[in-house]
């Protein structure tokens, strides 16, 4: 999902100043050769499926195969994980409800839940539907238990009652509205109030609002555990082969499953390319931001928008354990893009859809492929421990069965791989961190190099 260390790399994306805005979308074969490049000479994904929609009109382009083991070609019917943009969905419900007068998004949410529902505050200001939307309300970090999960499947069976407990006790870290953090409890907390206030089950809510009158036929969420029918499968950053992941009080958040076909038409929507009842949902969802995580970026409900250099791009991706996705759209012109991958990998394929939308946008380069080493074991654990690397924000190092784990505050937990004694790897971003040598039996810093810069973190009991 966004806004993870996967994420932080995105950031270096966007940073070319806009040139020559260019309406037309590049032709079919020049996004074969993207793709093909990306899958089969930097073997940086298993399987990517684009849609690009001018004047509302979408065109598939597709390119690898249902799994390494599976040769049948993708198309744009094959189905993927999408991760965060079913956090788009969440909130077209939540403009839904705010277009009928039925949610103010300055009002404390607790006026939109059951009666008794404690919420936490801050500096006795009460946390908002706008705050929730724009990632803005103070959470940071998941439960504990779902931390505990890992990658595999970390969401399966976390109810709604369960969540609202950890929600009732939690301590908020800073300031209501005071500064942008990623929080896919804050999302999942929004569906509760958008549920409570409809009378309707969420998933009951997504179909009849928004799939049903754009007609998204091939598009459900998965709710439950099970193998669907139709899709590709997914990959860690590895390439091997990662279960598919379903949630429950977090189905708001990522359970979204879907096709560039199904995703083509939200997106024509979405931009006013095409006409839908959720024309006036749509057009709201941008009219107030708050400055979000990235350089000229900012969020409304639920949508990013880059506005650097003069763009108005409107966009979100999604990572879930073994899939990324990308869905936006250009305000000056109305084209959109879609592309939906079958592995998490360093290179992503973010880069793929803003290139597209404004080809002056460059496409990432490829990282070098790194090596993984033979270490001992016994290195390992005087480098676990937790590494303050600002204020707020540490890295946790965790040493289990002979491996390292490393997780920013707030994030998912990642192992990391040896391409020497010291130094380390991520292989779901372009990241690694090198350990200072161990004193007393503990690395007192550590060093995380990403996007060119060299930070270091020191150790903290």
């Amino acid at each position: 999902m966004p806004r993870t260390l996967a994420a932080l790399a995105t950031a270096a994306l966007i940073a070319t100043p806009l040139m020559a805005q260019e309406a037309t979308m590049p032709p079919d074969a020049a996004i074969e050769q993207i793709l093909a490049d990306r899958i089969d000479r930097d073997h940086a994904n298993v399987a990517i499926a684009v849609a690009v929609i001018e004047g509302g009109v979408p065109r598939f382009v597709s390119h690898g195969t249902l799994s390494r083991d599976d040769p049948a070609p993708i198309d744009e019917h094959t189905l993927f994980e999408a991760g965060s943009i079913t956090k788009v969905m969440t909130n077209v419900l939540l403009a839904q409800l705010v277009v009928d007068g039925r949610i103010d998004l300055d009002a404390p949410l607790t006026d939109y839940l059951p009666q008794g529902t404690i919420l936490p505050e801050r500096d006795g200001k009460p946390i908002t539907a706008f705050d929730l939307s724009t990632h803005s309300a103070g959470f940071s970090g998941l439960p504990e238990t779902i931390l505990a999960e890992g990658a595999a499947n970390p969401y399966s069976g976390y109810g709604a009652d369960e969540l609202m407990a950890w929600i009732a006790a939690y301590e908020l870290p800073r300031g209501i509205g005071e500064q942008f953090e990623y929080s896919n409890v804050g999302v999942a907390l929004l569906a509760q109030a958008i549920a409570h206030v409809s009378g309707k089950p969420y998933a009951e809510l997504v179909q009849q609002q928004i799939f049903d009158p754009l007609g998204m036929t091939e598009t459900r969420l998965a709710t439950a555990p099970g193998d669907i029918a139709g899709m590709a499968q997914g990959h860690d950053a590895a390439g091997e082969p990662v279960p598919n992941w379903d949630m429950d009080a977090f189905a708001p958040v990522g359970a979204l499953v879907t096709n560039t076909s199904d995703l083509a038409k939200f997106i024509a929507a979405a931009s006013g390319a095409v006409e839908s009842p959720l024309a006036p949902a749509f057009a709201i969802m941008l009219d107030r931001t708050r400055p979000a995580g990235g350089p000229g970026e900012v969020i409304g409900l639920g949508w990013f928008n880059l506005i650097e250099g003069g763009r108005d791009i409107v966009w979100h991706n999604g990572i879930t354990g073994g899939y990324r996705s990308f869905a936006g759209y250009d305000r000056k012109t109305g084209n959109g893009v879609v592309v939906l991958s079958s592995m998490v990998t360093e290179a992503g394929i973010e880069d793929i859809g803003l290139h597209l939308l404004d080809q002056t946008l460059p496409l990432r380069p490829q990282p070098t492929p790194r090596e993984v080493v033979e270490v001992d074991p016994a290195i390992l654990p005087p480098y676990a421990g937790q590494y303050l690397l600002a204020p707020g924000i540490t890295i946790t190092i965790t040493a289990e069965d002979d491996r390292l784990f490393a997780q920013l505050t707030g994030q998912e937990r990642f192992e990391i791989f040896p391409e020497s004694e010291k130094r380390y790897f991520f292989r779901v971003v372009d990241a690694q961190i090198t350990f200072a040598d161990p004193v007393d039996g503990a690395a007192p810093a550590l060093t995380l190099h990403q996007n060119g810069q060299n930070m270091t973190a020191i150790r903290v009991p």
